[in-house]
């Protein structure tokens, strides 16, 4: 799985907003950025119809290739 976390993430107080992608469906481990996850939006990419995501502490678990956005508590 390839992970990619964009280099600029937005911060507002002690929360802070993540923009990434991945390239298959497993866990996307924010947890060197956030404490956790408050919220967040999946987007499927190519052929996916639909993601489905869950929220575990601070990680992120995405069933196909998507982009997403989670916004949470800075760790």
């Amino acid at each position: 799985m390839a992970v990619t976390i964009d280099p600029r993430p937005t911060y507002f107080g002690d929360r802070m907003i993540v923009t990434g992608s991945a390239t298959t469906g497993e866990a996307v481990d924010l947890s060197s950025l956030l404490a956790s996850i408050d919220g967040a939006m999946v987007n499927a990419i190519g052929n996916a119809a639909t993601v489905t995501h869950g929220i575990n502490g601070a990680v992120l678990n995405v069933g196909a290739a998507c982009t997403f956005v989670a916004m949470g508590r800075r760790s």
